[in-house]
């Protein structure tokens, strides 16, 4: 099953057709590849509100319900991923500091 054209939209980096689904976990947005990939690892399926949602299909819950798609998620197939973020905290700038403490 693939998704309908009205779902679908384009990567800005790789410009890969995809479909924004919403995590069943926690409701996040997540991008998905618009074409189903029987080695994906996540089953999407179309809400009865319309939206996308998404799930991991883990060792509990391996099978493909009815009305569900096997997908790959976006970020593990995109040939140009943003760049990473790194949680370290940036370095102060420590110009025009005193290196003596203040004297009387």
């Amino acid at each position: 099953m693939k998704p309908a054209s009205h779902h679908l939209t384009h990567c800005r980096r790789c410009h890969a057709p995809i479909v924004w689904c919403l995590t069943s976990a926690n409701g996040r947005r997540q991008p998905v590849n618009a074409d189903p990939d029987a080695s994906g690892n996540v089953a999407v399926m179309q809400g009865a509100d319309g939206a996308l949602y998404v799930r991991t299909v883990t060792v509990a819950r391996p099978e493909i319900r009815p009305g569900e798609w096997r997908a790959m998620p976006h970020h593990a197939t995109c040939p140009s991923p943003p760049p990473r973020r790194s949680s370290a905290p940036t370095p102060r700038a420590t110009h025009g500091v005193r290196p003596v403490p203040w004297q009387r």
